[in-house]
């Protein structure tokens, strides 16, 4: 699955542009979801000196990130028809509904299939779905719905 974690409020705490303190176990977790071979994107409101700053505090803590602010890493970010819409299964973001969850929280999710009850899988529509669709949510849903509906049970 693809992953796109934003990065202030999310690994760190809100401080930009400067970089906060670490939000406990979020480099962790991530470094778990890797190895559960998940694809890591940085998504962040962070370019240039500032997204490097990112990247590098990272990297020193030992997560690599697949790309970021972009798809691909061979991806220039520029031209005709260039869009940073990312093309990701999950987006990981503090600003969601309800908040940032802790880190163990959204593993578990994320690990167990938890993000995808509720909400809008009850809805029938005329055309069927593809595996591939029915599959594919929005973490920034899915987390203050799960948590509703499993209160806080993980």
């Amino acid at each position: 699955m693809i992953i796109a974690v934003d990065f202030d409020g999310t690994i760190v705490e809100h401080q930009y542009p400067k970089i906060g303190n670490e939000i406990p176990f979020a480099i962790e977790t991530l470094k778990k979801l890797q190895e559960d071979q998940h694809r890591l994107i940085l998504w962040s409101v962070r370019e240039g000196h500032l997204l490097e700053e990112a990247i590098e505090f990272c990297r020193e803590r030992g997560l690599e990130f697949y790309a970021a602010n972009k798809d691909f890493p061979e991806e220039h970010g520029k031209g005709r028809g260039y869009s940073r819409k990312l093309k990701a299964d999950l987006f990981i973001d503090d600003r969601n509904l309800g908040g940032l969850p802790d880190w163990g929280v959204v593993y578990q999710m994320i690990k167990n299939g938890s993000y995808r009850c509720g909400g809008f899988e009850n809805v029938t529509t005329s055309k069927p779905k593809s595996k591939r669709t029915s599959k594919k949510k929005n973490i920034f849903i899915r987390i203050g719905e799960a948590i509703d509906n499993h209160n806080g049970d993980y």
